[in-house]
């Protein structure tokens, strides 16, 4: 008997707290009210500029950084540079309603991983390879030194989307490194 109470006085505070984790994250849909630690796990699905499936992104939060697991399909063979844009908004067929780059709040970088005059600005993420059958399989990272500042941004009420280019990213030549047309958009979050 004691043995059971135990494990109930265990069990309980457990079951409690999960309800509350899952309370919690289903609360953070609203983008307006995100913070880091708050960042729940988002899965949507890329669309193509016809509206087809263009296969999808995961993005999760780490203790150091957004992890993007991109799974794509049917895309160009090659390089394609990928960005996160400033609107959750994915109006076909050229995506401009993803707007642009998250960038700084205090101060705006220009586009590149590679660029020495100030970058890179936050919507620059690594380029992902799509093989002859369409198939794309990346995990991307964003670093969280000094992406607090910037989670407001992604989090201002208008959302964030994640936009594939036609192109590889040369991650110096802003504004998106040559990377192209917006070929597939997903949206991370919607304002």
């Amino acid at each position: 008997m004691r043995t059971n109470f135990m494990i109930s006085m265990i069990f309980v505070p457990c079951l409690l707290g999960c309800a509350a984790i899952t309370a919690r994250g289903e609360a953070t849909t609203d983008a307006a009210t995100l913070e880091w630690a708050d960042l729940p796990p988002v899965t949507a699905p890329l669309r193509a500029a016809d509206g087809a499936p263009a296969g999808q992104v995961t993005m999760r939060r780490g203790p150091l950084g957004l992890l993007f697991t991109i799974e794509g399909e049917s895309w160009p063979q090659g390089w394609h540079g990928v960005h996160l844009h400033a609107v959750g908004s994915c109006e076909a067929p050229a995506f401009t309603s993803a707007g642009g780059h998250v960038n700084h709040p205090d101060s705006l970088r220009p586009h590149g991983l590679l660029n020495w005059g100030g970058g890179p600005d936050y919507g620059d993420l690594q380029n992902v390879y799509a093989h002859a059958d369409g198939t794309a399989r990346a995990e991307v990272y964003l670093s969280r030194a000094g992406l607090d500042p910037a989670l407001s941004d992604m989090a201002d009420g208008d959302g964030l989307a994640l936009v594939v280019h036609a192109n590889a990213d040369d991650h110096l030549t802003p504004p998106i490194g040559g990377a192209g047309a917006r070929i597939a958009c997903a949206v991370l979050f919607s304002g």
